[in-house]
């Protein structure tokens, strides 16, 4: 296991390495002058040479890499040109809006899909299979956002029960905060939960044809005992990618969500950076999430072998 463990932090340090030098490349080495791209073509040249100097634009491309590289490390992710606070600040902020949101979506989505999985699975070909599997169609089929439309017309418009958008703030008290991200979480945890239960319905139907679930049954293990008992845990490799993948979507990938219910978010926030050109915190942003894409990656890839030992490789312990 610590060899396994070694090896898969070695690869995750290498992938963040270039996903830094990637980046990097894309935002300050490419055709076009970032100092230009946040003051506008209408800037005069003497603000674009004092931008230019204060990002640091006139030194030789590697020293800025590296130097840039350094920060990173000690957590210096530079001030907003936007805002004029640091970025980590910013971040800080709006990352306990997006976390929580993402961890309950991803709560709510597993929480819905495994049962119904294993439900679809259990009587394939069946009409409950078939009713399942129609509605998790219609879930990847219908858009996030034209959800979250029909979620607000009916619970906040309607029946007047939920905040149409908005965070009232964790210093408001529990209730108001989690009132506030209720829709959101339904609106982002549906459609995820129609793609998890596919996939936990093919993983159990591919297992459930292995010879030791005939060899369980024949012993007289029950259908719904081989199901938990044997069956669950060797599908789950599968779902666990796919769970890996969603959380990371979710925390990185809320931008429409958050804009339609106006939450203070990581992905309002890049929108917001987008559209005001703050390019230190665009950068500082993706290769963020990029890290937190890659190490969700490393952590899915621990359950793994702690699912299955047979993907370790190797005798070490």
């Amino acid at each position: 296991m610590r060899v396994f463990l070694f090896k898969r932090i070695i690869t995750m340090a290498l992938t963040l390495l270039v996903a830094t030098a990637v980046v990097f490349i894309a935002l300050e080495v490419l055709p076009g002058d970032p100092a230009s791209v946040m003051l506008g073509i209408n800037a005069e040249p003497d603000t674009l040479a004092a931008l230019r100097a204060e990002l640091g634009l006139d030194r030789p491309v590697h020293i800025r890499y590296f130097s840039w590289l350094g920060d990173l490390l000690q957590g210096n992710l530079g001030i907003s040109y936007t805002y004029d606070v640091p970025v980590l600040e910013l971040i800080t902020e709006r990352i306990t809006v997006s976390f929580p949101l993402a961890l309950f979506a991803i709560i709510l989505s597993t929480a819905i899909a495994i049962p119904f999985g294993i439900i679809a699975a259990s009587f394939h070909t069946r009409p409950l299979d078939f009713f399942v599997m129609t509605f998790s169609q219609l879930g990847i089929a219908i858009p996030n956002f034209w959800f979250a439309l029909l979620l607000i017309i009916l619970f906040s418009i309607s029946l007047r029960l939920l905040p149409a958008g908005g965070f009232a703030g964790w210093d408001e008290g529990l209730i108001p905060a989690l009132t506030s991200l209720i829709l959101p979480t339904i609106a982002l945890a549906l459609p995820q939960s129609a793609i998890l239960a596919r996939v936990t319905r093919s993983a159990l139907l591919e297992v459930l044809k292995e010879d030791y679930i005939r060899t369980a049954q024949a012993k007289g293990s029950g259908r719904w005992r081989t199901m938990w008992r044997h069956a669950l845990r060797n599908a789950m490799i599968p779902v666990v990618t796919i769970m890996g993948l969603q959380f990371s979507f979710l925390l990185a990938g809320t931008i429409i969500i958050e804009n339609v219910f106006y939450l203070p978010g990581i992905g309002r926030l890049i929108f917001q950076a987008v559209a005001q050109r703050d390019l230190i915190v665009v950068k500082n942003l993706v290769i963020l999430l990029a890290a937190t894409v890659i190490i969700i990656n490393f952590v899915v890839d621990v359950l793994y072998a702690v699912i299955d030992p047979r993907l370790r490789g190797g005798n070490d312990v």
